[in-house]
Order: structure tokens, then C-alpha cells, then sequence
């Protein structure tokens, strides 16, 4: 299988929205209608715009960004063009893990053939993703180190993942959880945590058993967390749950391509790539979607912790040279922010605390995409 190797640590990143109707909150099956008049000018499918599994949902993706302000940009220009078609139907757009109240039985499946046969599949474990998450492609220079990077992006999966948990209700229920997401999207069969693999022909022979058992058609049916992806010649991090505002997202886009550019040199001066054991990897992604950035993480092999947001301040310092020669010391530097203000989900369930309904939540998470984080 070719690997499409990226000269540099060029950025893409795909966000998943919510339509949900202004009055109600509650997801609107509008987007075949809305995505068919964004496509019209393109003959049929507008680039950055696309169907997901539900037809309340919206896809926006960017291309190929070197920096995450120019990915900021590029989701808020398609943004842009949608929103008079958002208005002229009530409706609005927003991103969270889970909708706050929404029953999966009420949503509606868009009529593309391929997520009628991925339901005809996986039966309810696919029909109940009433889910979204935002996923960040960081090129990588060879097939090789897209292996090493994948491993070593497990030791920091719980850093990205604490940073997006903006789910913690599930059909109106407080989940105790900061990512309920993770937990539903669990349970799809090749979906997780990536296995340790040694190198690019090992990913190739896992791929062509996959393929002639018949458990998948294509690496597109490969959900793990962390995955080389070969046609972009990246590595696509797929832990994060849906984000409400740009700014959050540039932030995650930022340490994300740090991170990938710290493993590339690390690797060019031939020192290994940090790597925890898989019990570690687990317990630490188990902590994230449990307590979001309240999480006490493991940080080595003998149990010893410390809590993720001091964890998180020190990766924040040491990624920041690397961040100053990317061009992204801007947004690497909201992380701080992020991490003293509190997470979405600690914001929703905040809300609810100070009396408001899950209404009131949808609306906050509508407006943050315009007008960023409220606290």
C-alpha cells in the first residue's frame, strides 16, 4: 500500500456539527436539502461541506493548512457560506460529543448508500452514533514514522481528549462522564485504541487480514483513535469530541502538529518516540473521557500520577519552541486558557448547575461557534 508521505507537518482538520432548530434544540434533518444547494455551483457536492451518518448533520473540512490559523480560516469561510442557508431555515449549527437530549431512534439516516449498508452491517451499535467528533490530519514524512508517530500519540491521547470532552449528557441523563462520545463509539468493532505495531509492513499485513476476512473494505473502516491515513500521507488523530468554537479547535491543531513535528525530530536525531504501556495508554484514555481535564493521569510504567493539567502546562512549554518555528505559538498558547477556564463539558454541566435546561445548553453550544467559549 503507498503511503502519499507529506514533505511536512501540513494540517487538515474535519469538524462534525450538529443542524439543530432554533426553538426546539433538537437535531433538524435538514442537511441533503442545505448541502444540495451549497453543491450547486460545484455540480453537486461542495468541497468542504459534507453529509454524515445523520441527516442532522453537517461535515465542514478544510484542506491542505500549513498553519492552524489558516485551518481557523478555512472552516470559518465554508461556515460562512452556510450560515444564510442555516437562517433562511431556523436553524443553527454547533459541535459537541453528543447532542444534550436528542434520542438516536428520532434521527434520521442520510440516504447515501454506503451509511445504509454500514448500518445494515453493525446493526445498533451504528444506528445509536448519535455522536460527532473533530478529527486533525498531520502530515508525516514517510510511511515509517507514520508507525512510530501513531504509538507515540498514544502516550498523549488523554492530553487531546481531555481538551475536546464536551459530552457528558446522553438522552437528557447527566453520564457522570466528561466524553460519553468515547464510550458510545466504543463499541463499533475496529474502533479504539491502535494496536503497537512495529512498523509499515506490519500495518499492511494487519490491513490485508482485515480485508480478506472481510471485517473491512478499506482503511476508511479502520476507526481507531490514532491511524496512519495513506492517501493523505498523514496521520489522522481521531479522539476528540465534537468542539465547540474555532479558537478550541486551532488550540487542539496546534498541539497536534506540534506533537507530530517533536516526534519527527526526535526520530531524526534517532532517539525513540516516548511510548507508555498499553495498561497505561488505557487507563489514561479511561481518566480523560471520565474526568476531562479533572483527570489524575499515569505518567510512566510504575503507577506513579500527577493531574493532566500540570501535565499538560509542562507539554505546553516544552512543545513551544517547535511551535514558534510551525508558526502556531498563538494557539498552542490557548491551552492554558483552556485548561484555567474548564473544558465544555464542565461548562455544560455548569449551566445546569446554575438552574438552566438542556434548551439552554444547546443554545450556549450554538453560540460559542460564533462568539467562542462564554465562562
Amino acid at each position: 500500500m503507498e503511503f502519499n508521505s507529506s514533505e511536512r507537518s501540513t494540517l487538515g482538520v474535519e469538524v462534525e456539527y450538529w443542524v439543530v432548530d432554533n426553538e426546539t434544540g433538537l437535531p433538524e434533518p435538514c442537511s441533503v436539502e442545505i448541502l444540495g444547494a451549497m453543491g450547486e455551483p460545484f455540480g453537486g457536492e461542495h468541497p468542504k461541506a459534507k453529509h454524515e451518518l445523520f441527516e442532522s448533520s453537517i461535515e465542514v473540512i478544510t484542506g491542505i493548512c500549513e498553519t492552524p490559523a489558516e485551518a481557523r480560516a478555512d472552516l470559518q469561510a465554508t461556515i460562512d457560506e452556510l450560515q444564510p442557508l442555516l437562517d433562511a431555515r431556523g436553524v443553527s449549527m454547533m459541535s459537541s460529543g453528543t447532542h444534550p437530549f436528542a434520542r438516536w431512534t428520532d434521527l434520521t439516516i442520510s440516504p447515501n448508500p454506503r451509511y445504509h449498508q454500514l448500518v445494515e452491517t453493525i446493526q445498533w451499535p451504528a444506528r445509536r452514533l448519535m455522536i460527532h467528533g473533530v478529527h486533525v490530519h498531520v502530515g508525516v514524512r514517510s510511511p515509517e514514522k507514520a508507525i512510530k508517530t501513531v504509538n507515540g500519540l498514544t502516550t498523549y491521547l488523554p492530553h487531546l481528549l481531555a481538551l475536546s470532552c464536551s459530552s457528558p449528557f446522553w438522552e437528557s441523563e447527566d453520564t457522570g462522564l466528561a466524553s460519553a462520545r468515547t464510550k458510545v463509539f466504543e463499541v463499533m468493532p475496529t474502533a479504539g485504541l491502535p494496536p503497537r505495531l512495529d512498523d509499515w509492513a506490519e500495518f499492511e499485513l494487519f490491513l490485508d487480514a482485515l480485508i480478506r476476512a472481510g471485517s473491512i473494505s478499506t482503511v476508511r473502516e479502520v476507526w481507531w483513535d490514532i491511524r496512519p491515513h495513506p492517501g493523505f500521507g498523514t496521520v489522522e488523530l481521531r479522539m476528540c469530541d465534537g468542539i465547540p468554537s474555532l479558537m478550541e479547535v486551532s488550540a487542539i491543531a496546534a498541539l497536534a502538529q506540534c506533537l507530530v513535528t517533536w516526534f519527527d525530530d526526535l526520530m531524526d536525531a534517532g532517539a525513540e518516540v516516548p511510548l507508555r504501556h498499553t495498561w497505561v495508554v488505557r487507563e489514561n484514555k479511561w481518566r480523560a473521557a471520565r474526568y476531562g481535564l479533572d483527570a489524575e493521569i499515569i505518567t510512566d510504567d510504575h503507577g506513579d500520577h500527577r493531574p493532566l493539567k500540570e501535565d499538560m502546562l509542562e507539554l505546553v512549554e516544552q512543545l513551544s519552541p517547535i511551535a514558534d518555528r510551525l508558526g502556531c505559538r498563538t494557539e498552542l498558547d490557548l491551552i492554558p486558557t483552556m485548561v484555567a477556564q474548564g473544558g465544555s463539558y464542565r461548562r455544560q454541566l455548569d449551566l445546569v448547575a446554575e438552574g438552566a435546561d438542556l434548551r439552554d445548553v444547546v443554545a450556549s453550544l450554538t453560540r460559542e461557534l460564533t462568539d467562542g467559549p462564554q465562562v
